[in-house]
C-alpha cells in the first residue's frame, strides 16, 4: 500500500476533488450529477445552434418533442443492455430486480437500481430515433446528421463526473499518469481511464465530427463515422480500463466493452460504405 504524504500531488488528486458541490448534514448535490446536467444542456445548445446556422429539415419544436424519446431511450436501453450484456444470468434469476429496487429472495431488502449499459443506451436511443423519425415523416438519416457531431462533447462532462465519483478508474500502472483512488481499497497507482475517455471520446471525437459536419462526402453518413470513431476510441481504452469483476475478460483478452466497440466499428464502416454520397 502507498502512503500518500511520499506520493506527487497528481497522484492524490482524486482525494483533493469532493465528490460533493456542497453537502449538508449527509445531503448535498454531487458533482457527477451537475455534469450529467451540463452534458444534456451542451448538446442541447449545440444541437440549438445548428438549427438556427445551417439548413435542417428539423424545427426546434422537433428537436424538443425528441428530448423525451430520447431519454427514455437511453434509460431504457441502457438498463435493458446491462442485463443482456453484462449479468444475464443473475437477472433471470432476479427479474423484478430489472426495474425495481429491491428483492425479496430473503425477505424485503432495499437494493436499489445499478447498472447501465453505454452501448444499451445506444441501441435504445437509435431505436427512439427511427421511431420519432418515422412519425414525424424525418429522414432518420438527416436527424442524426444533425445530432451525432454534437453528441460526443457531452461524454466529455459525463466522463468528468465518473472522476469526480472515483469510479470506473483504471487498472493498475507504474507509469507517471497514475493516481490513488479513495474508493479502491487496495491503493493501487492506477490508470485515471475515466480522463482518457473524457478527452478521446468527448473532445477529440467532438473536434473530429464537427469539423467534418458540412463535408458533402459525409452528409447522411456521421452516423457511421460516430460509430466508428466511438468504437475505436473506446475499444482502445479498454485496455487501460478495469474489466467488469463479475465478467472479467469474456473473450481472450477482450473485454464486453472491446466486443460491443468491435461490432460498432464494423456497423459504422458498413454504414459509410453502403450509404452513397449525397448531393448538397
Amino acid at each position: 500500500m502507498i502512503n500518500l504524504a511520499d506520493t506527487h500531488w497528481w497522484t492524490r488528486l482524486p482525494y483533493s476533488v469532493s465528490p460533493f458541490l456542497f453537502e449538508f448534514n449527509g445531503f448535498g448535490i454531487r458533482y457527477y450529477s451537475l455534469m450529467y446536467i451540463l452534458a444534456f444542456l451542451t448538446v442541447y445548445l449545440l444541437i440549438r445552434h445548428r438549427l438556427k446556422t445551417e439548413s435542417f429539415r428539423i424545427t426546434n419544436e422537433h428537436l424538443d418533442d425528441f428530448i423525451v424519446w430520447a431519454a427514455m431511450g437511453v434509460l431504457l436501453g441502457g438498463r435493458l443492455g446491462y442485463v443482456l450484456f453484462y449479468n444475464l444470468s443473475f437477472f433471470i434469476s432476479h427479474p423484478f430486480q430489472i426495474f425495481l429496487p429491491f428483492e425479496t429472495t430473503n425477505g424485503f431488502r432495499f437494493t436499489g437500481i445499478s447498472g447501465m449499459s453505454y452501448h444499451g443506451g445506444l441501441i435504445g436511443v437509435a431505436v427512439a430515433v427511427v421511431l420519432f423519425c418515422r412519425k414525424n415523416k424525418i429522414n432518420p438519416l438527416e436527424f442524426s446528421d444533425l445530432f451525432c457531431p454534437a453528441v460526443p462533447l457531452g461524454y466529455t462532462f459525463g466522463r468528468l463526473g465518473n472522476f469526480f465519483n472515483s469510479e470506473l478508474y483504471g487498472r493498475a500502472t507504474t507509469l507517471p499518469v497514475g493516481m490513488i483512488f479513495p474508493t479502491d481499497p487496495s491503493h493501487t497507482l492506477r490508470h485515471p481511464s475515466q480522463l482518457y475517455e473524457a478527452f478521446f471520446e468527448g473532445i477529440v471525437l467532438f473536434a473530429i465530427l464537427w469539423t467534418l459536419r458540412k463535408k458533402t462526402i459525409f452528409k447522411h453518413r456521421m452516423f457511421g463515422l460516430y460509430l466508428i470513431g466511438y468504437g475505436l476510441f473506446r475499444f482502445f481504452i479498454e485496455f487501460v480500463r478495469m474489466p467488469d469483476a463479475h465478467l472479467n475478460f469474456v473473450l481472450l483478452n477482450f473485454t464486453m466493452g472491446q466486443i460491443l466497440c468491435a461490432l460498432m466499428i464494423t456497423a459504422g464502416t458498413l454504414l459509410v460504405i453502403l450509404i452513397k454520397p449525397q448531393p448538397s
